[in-house]
């Protein structure tokens, strides 16, 4: 293959995969609409991705990732794990903006618009707990693909429910479902280019196709919702501000800020 007939994405496996991881990325491959292409015993990643693809899903032992010239991620619940064990001590979004914001409580279903790493939608699947509902939705495939199979993989323990990770994108999504389907709705939107920060995500914002949140998607988010739609942003930014959304009162420490507006039928 030369540099005009590469794929932008596909699917291979470590170099030294077994039969049965062949077969789960092949089949993973199929459903996700993806070329597989295999690897041969210790063949080196980069004159694969010179030859045959732009990047690579690549199945391993210890799990998924997602490979580009520019380096490599793959899923790791980080700070979400963190948070999550901060819960389960008993300090119950007594410190966790997300879940103090959105009034998270057991037996809500959460849908999370801009699921990226995971780490706001593992949160909420603990609060909302085994009888609650969490749904993420992603719109890049390759995010997708690599986060997905990392929440399937994910040891929720008996007090969370699973996260259910859906490629899709949001405002066709929302336009889908009944009015109130879900008790909060939340967006977590990339509004503005940062700062430099650290590979992996910087690989995240290379592969994400989060478009700004518009009036139109926040209106059917509010149509969706039973109790608010929450927005997290950027001190530095006035993206909220134009969505007609206050920032709720917050530490004076940290660059992100929380909004909410109310369900559509709570205003009626």
């Amino acid at each position: 293959m030369n540099e005009r007939s590469r794929v932008p994405l596909a699917v291979t496996t470590s170099g030294k995969p077994e039969d049965t991881l062949v077969a789960r990325a092949r089949e993973a491959a199929r459903q996700w609409g993806l070329p597989f292409i295999p690897r041969r015993r210790k063949q080196p990643i980069g004159p694969m991705l010179e030859s045959a693809a732009e990047a690579f899903i690549v199945f391993e032992h210890e799990g998924v990732s997602l490979w580009d010239k520019e380096g490599s991620f793959s899923f790791n619940p980080g700070m979400a794990h963190l948070r999550r064990l901060r819960i389960l001590s008993g300090q119950l979004g007594g410190d966790d903006a997300l879940v103090r914001v959105a009034e998270l409580r057991a037996g809500d279903h959460f849908l999370d618009c801009t699921l990226g790493l995971g780490q706001d939608a593992l949160v909420a699947a603990l609060v909302v707990g085994p009888s609650g509902r969490v749904v993420g939705l992603e719109t890049s495939l390759a995010l997708h693909a690599v986060v997905s199979e990392g929440l399937n993989a994910y040891d929720y323990g008996p007090d969370s429910c699973r996260v259910e990770a859906v490629h899709a994108d949001a405002h066709t999504y929302l336009r889908s479902l009944p009015s109130g389907s879900f008790d909060v709705v939340f967006f977590d939107p990339m509004f503005e280019k940062p700062k430099k920060s650290q590979p992996a995500f910087e690989m995240l914002r290379r592969f994400a196709e989060h478009a700004p949140l518009t009036p139109e998607t926040l209106e059917e988010a509010r149509r969706v919702a039973r109790r608010w739609v929450v927005v997290k942003g950027s001190k530095y930014s006035d993206d909220l501000k134009k969505l007609g959304i206050e920032a709720e009162p917050g530490s004076r420490y940290t660059s992100v800020i929380w909004g909410r507006v109310p369900a559509a039928a709570s205003t009626a």
